[in-house]
């Protein structure tokens, strides 16, 4: 196990070295290293790292769901997040509360995945079904940190990011819906992408919802390895209402108007290490002239609360449609306190339903109006650093538990419910050494912006690598 005081990575001279999804794919195609030898080197990582990382549910390293040989990353390794069926795995949900079932196919996003090459070597762990922003459980040990193991990992997509972090394989299927690819990215020091709606294939589960939230991608440890997925996705399923996204291979020489958001749509406040990494981030955009401007999200006062009740319309129809969905084992009363806690808020919210989704439908068009003053928002990710494993526990009681997760997160909702993309990538380090993320949105389908500036800031400050720092590392927060 490779630590650097408390870190935990994988990374070694080995086949996998600590190539990019794309670094691996040209070393593929060269004969440089083989299939099989890739293959035994991310079993090997995974024995060394996982039984602290407890990241995988179901490891298929020598069984793989193998990918198409004419994709760019033919014959790259990656997990695919327990919320998607890959076609004679179990798709677990990150719950208890029933035993799942081998899948009778591939969901439209696991085809799409395999289209851009990928192997699917195994699935990632989640908290149940999604609805926390920490990999905790109620009667299992938890998802870890990398940087440091006493650490939230993020969610919902937290194996991911943590087997990505770790180097366990250069890049992983994550997919959020209401921050759970950027969340987990911010807090392992990732680049993490939420397409706009409809960019990638539809996920089962987003589209039976009155407001599709879910957007599935990737995270990754560099933008170029997301601008491939994002482009050989969009040619394997175009979406029709959205313009071409193509390649984006680097920066562009156009110069922004960027809105700087310190404010959060929850009133959380954010703390001193966050907001002096976001600042930072705006002076280097400013650097490389870019206008840098402050602004605000004006949103209905009831949003938050009008989100949290569609949260628990979310866990309620879980609760109610179990059986049909999950078969004869699911068990209700086996939902973690969590889930149960939203299930008896959205109880009370029920004659509420059709104002609450009028109200959240009327989103995207406030949302869209930011857009008429700014090409980019930057923001953070979340309120503060990753906290400690426990705080965010689903065992907390519910409304204390609420009121941290609001505390937490809070700027990513509101892409997901207007349906547009927003990319965290990694800002810099805390005081503590844990990552921070900084947050930029852009207008519905353009993911182009969001990726060219991506590449212009991970050029101008090449962000903290696990494998390669002490405890004092550069790109600390400012003081």
């Amino acid at each position: 196990m490779g630590t650097s005081s408390t870190r935990v990575h994988a990374f070694a001279d080995d086949p996998l070295g600590d190539h990019d999804a794309v670094g691996l794919a040209a070393e593929l195609r060269r004969g440089t290293v083989s299939v099989a030898e890739v293959r035994a080197a991310v079993a090997e990582r995974l024995a060394r790292v996982d039984p602290t990382l407890r990241a995988v549910q179901l490891e298929r390293i020598a069984e793989p769901a193998t990918g198409s040989p004419d994709g760019p990353f033919a014959g790259v390794p990656t997990f695919i997040k327990d919320n998607t069926d890959v076609r004679g795995w179990p798709t677990g949900n990150g719950s208890a509360s029933y035993v799942p079932r081998p899948a009778p196919a591939h969901a439209a996003v696991t085809q799409q995945i395999l289209s851009t090459g990928l192997d699917a070597v195994g699935k990632s762990r989640m908290p149940e079904f999604g609805f926390n922003a920490s990999t905790e459980f109620a009667a299992a040990e938890p998802t870890v940190n990398p940087w440091n193991p006493r650490h939230s990992c993020g969610a919902s997509s937290g194996g991911a990011a943590a087997l990505v972090a770790a180097g366990v394989v250069p890049i992983a299927h994550a997919n959020d819906g209401g921050g759970s690819i950027r969340i987990p990215a911010a807090a392992c020091g990732l680049v993490g992408l939420k397409p706009g709606r409809g960019r990638t294939a539809p996920s089962a589960n987003g589209s039976r919802m009155p407001i599709n939230l879910v957007a599935d991608g990737v995270v990754s440890r560099t933008v170029r390895d997301t601008a491939v997925f994002l482009a050989a996705a969009d040619r394997q399923r175009r979406a029709p209402h959205l313009p071409p996204l193509g390649l984006v291979e680097g920066p562009a020489d156009r110069r922004l108007r960027v809105g700087l958001v310190l404010t959060s749509p929850t009133g959380a406040v954010v703390d001193a290490d966050t907001r002096a990494v976001v600042e930072d981030t705006a002076r280097t955009l400013e650097k490389l002239g870019h206008e840098v401007t402050p602004a605000s999200i004006d949103l209905d006062p009831r949003f938050v609360d009008d989100f949290v009740d569609y949260w628990g319309l979310l866990a309620a129809t879980v609760a109610a449609g179990g059986r049909f969905a999950f078969g004869r084992t699911f068990r209700a009363s086996a939902l973690d306190p969590f889930t149960r806690g939203l299930v008896d808020r959205y109880k009370r919210a029920a004659p509420r339903t059709p104002a609450i989704l009028r109200r959240l439908r009327r989103v995207r068009h406030d949302y869209a109006r930011l857009f008429t003053r700014h090409d980019v928002l930057l923001s953070p990710v979340l309120a503060h650093v990753p906290p400690e494993l426990g705080r965010l526990s689903p065992t907390v009681p519910f409304d204390e538990l609420l009121q941290r997760l609001l505390g937490y997160v809070a700027f990513t909702p509101l892409n997901n419910i207007a349906g547009a993309p927003g990319i965290s990538l990694p800002g810099g380090l805390s005081s503590t050494g844990l990552p921070i993320g900084v947050h930029l949105s852009a207008a519905h389908g353009d993911e182009r912006t969001l990726l060219e500036l991506a590449y212009a800031l991970e050029a101008e400050r090449p962000w903290p690598r696990i494998q390669d720092l002490s405890h004092a590392a550069a790109h600390t927060a400012p003081n």
